[in-house]
């Protein structure tokens, strides 16, 4: 049974930067924008936060450096929708790319370049066995990520606050007509989820593989993106989600580690097979997602 914990603690570990981008986009979609620039806003707070943490020998900073250049990718990005009026889908599609070129150019002097990976255990707790294992021996954002769920759950569905955001997605002229600013909700929105995403590439390039490569996101920007769609844009879900989908990619590296006569290619799709199966299983059902998704989603808003 013990054999097992290591495989559940890789699960989570993997699992966290999905959920920690998924909250964040959930945020987003939640006010009514779609942001698909994920994956660039990802790779670029990735080697930003790598490169900040090896010039000050600081993974915290590494993070606050992150979770800056995803909001500023983020701002950049409600500049060009929320008040100039592009299309979100090709705006985001255009961050995404620029995320891609940015960061490999950005990183070039950083391949090669590793971290020292120091190893937490949460005192006590980590010595229970089995369970301290797969549970307690967690970086701390691991743990943050956690409480960013349950504070986000307790803001949507328990604040003021978060069901003004939730108006503003469902029907931003209504909420504009009751004196709420739509573009100034949606851009704060914007920017929380562009610092989810900034600490979700932070975490890949300081805690999951402590080195910068480029590329090193892999598709995980995208995952999250279904991820949203997969929890009908419920924050608890997501958590489900992305523990599920990063337990899939442990899995693909374990099958390898026990010699699985399977091309190392094939295993390596399978977590964006498992993500494009579960949509297919979602979509067949789309009065579920009618009730679910903000009516207001993916639609520029024009006060007058």
């Amino acid at each position: 049974m013990d054999a097992y914990a290591p495989l559940i603690a890789a699960s989570i570990n993997a699992g966290t930067p999905l959920m920690l981008a998924a909250l964040g986009l959930l945020i987003n979609e939640k006010s009514g924008v779609v942001n698909l620039g994920a994956e660039g806003m990802m790779l670029v707070a990735a080697v930003i936060g790598f490169a900040v943490a090896v010039d000050t020998q600081s993974v915290a900073f590494g993070f606050v450096a992150g979770a800056a250049a995803g909001m500023l990718l983020a701002g950049f990005f409600a500049l060009m929708t929320v008040w100039l009026g592009t299309n979100q889908y090709a705006t985001g599609l255009a961050l995404s790319l620029f995320g891609g070129g940015a960061s490999a150019y950005i990183g070039i002097s950083y391949v090669g370049k590793s971290l020292d990976n120091p190893k937490f255990a949460i005192p006590f707790l980590s010595d229970i066995p089995f369970v301290g294992t797969a549970l307690f021996r967690q970086h701390p954002m691991v743990y943050l990520s956690l409480l960013l769920c349950a504070g986000i759950v307790v803001f949507l569905y328990r604040t003021r606050a978060g069901l003004v955001l939730r108006a503003v997605g469902e029907s931003p002229s209504s909420a504009h007509a009751l004196g709420y600013n739509v573009r100034r909700i949606r851009l704060a929105a914007l920017l929380f989820g562009g610092a989810c995403c900034g600490l979700a590439g932070a975490f890949l390039s300081l805690v999951y593989t402590p080195l910068w490569v480029e590329g090193m996101v892999a598709g995980r920007g995208w995952i999250a993106l279904a991820l949203t769609t997969f929890a009908t844009w419920r924050p608890a879900r997501v958590l489900i989600g992305a523990y599920l989908f990063g337990g899939v990619t442990i899995m693909t590296f374990h099958a390898q580690g026990l010699g699985v006569s399977i091309d190392s290619q094939l295993l390596s799709m399978l977590p964006y097979l498992a993500t494009i199966l579960v949509l297919v299983l979602i979509s067949t059902n789309a009065n579920w997602i009618k009730l679910n998704m903000p009516a207001s989603l993916g639609k520029n808003f024009n006060p007058g």
